[in-house]
């Protein structure tokens, strides 16, 4: 509450304005990898993400000059390959499993800004709940005496996204916007693996943009 009061949040004399705005840009999820050992066997698995599309879509409105609460809608898809070998005195067994996968969430944020609303430049920090639909399927696999998994892998989860960024005043209630967001949450890829991985999955998004109030 004594942060809530120093930033001042009731509203300022432009009042309560609403705001939407469109953010396109490059998202990349982090890897994973696990090795067991115990001689003379060995199992290690690892998945490579590769980086593809993100899309933000965003509502929200102004409390006061320095907080705001936005709702965004989250779009990524990005390529996966997936791959787990086993080696006993007997021989080795693995496989290698290529994959496509996307993710949908619905995002509620908490954003502080440094500057007021009058500024040419405001940058800001955020952070907010997510509900994160993640969905892969199977694209190519090669294998050779270790089963790959599933075709089909969904989850849905809870997360945590945090994000920083700066908009920029072009025209009078239009502003470009870029941001670096980061979302953090249990991973629906690593278990999985052969063996299983323990990361948790975070998604990174640069973004750029229009925010337009009204």
């Amino acid at each position: 509450m004594a942060v809530w009061c120093a930033i001042g949040v009731h509203a300022d004399a432009q009042g309560r304005r609403v705001f939407a705005g469109a953010l396109a840009g490059v998202s990349a999820l982090s890897a994973d990898a696990q090795a067991v050992t115990t001689p003379p066997d060995a199992d290690v698995s690892l998945y490579d993400p590769g980086n593809g599309p993100a899309l933000n879509l965003f509502v929200g409105v102004h409390l006061s000059n320095y907080v705001s609460l936005q709702g965004t809608y989250v779009w990524n898809r990005n390529d996966l390959v997936l791959v787990s070998t086993s080696v006993t005195a007997g021989g080795g067994t693995g496989y290698e499993q290529r994959r496509e996968s996307s993710q949908h969430a619905a995002v509620a944020d908490v954003l502080v800004y440094f500057r007021g609303r009058d500024s040419l430049v405001r940058p800001y920090l955020g952070t907010g709940l997510a509900t994160v639909h993640f969905s892969s399927r199977e694209t190519a696999r090669a294998a050779a005496g270790l089963a790959p998994p599933d075709p089909t892998i969904a989850a849905t989860r809870l997360a945590l996204r945090s994000h920083v960024g700066i908009d920029v005043a072009i025209v009078e209630r239009l502003r470009v916007r870029y941001s670096f967001s980061e979302t953090i949450g249990p991973n629906p890829i690593g278990p999985h693996l052969s063996p299983p991985g323990r990361r948790p999955l975070m998604n990174f998004q640069n973004l750029f943009g229009l925010v337009t109030e009204f």
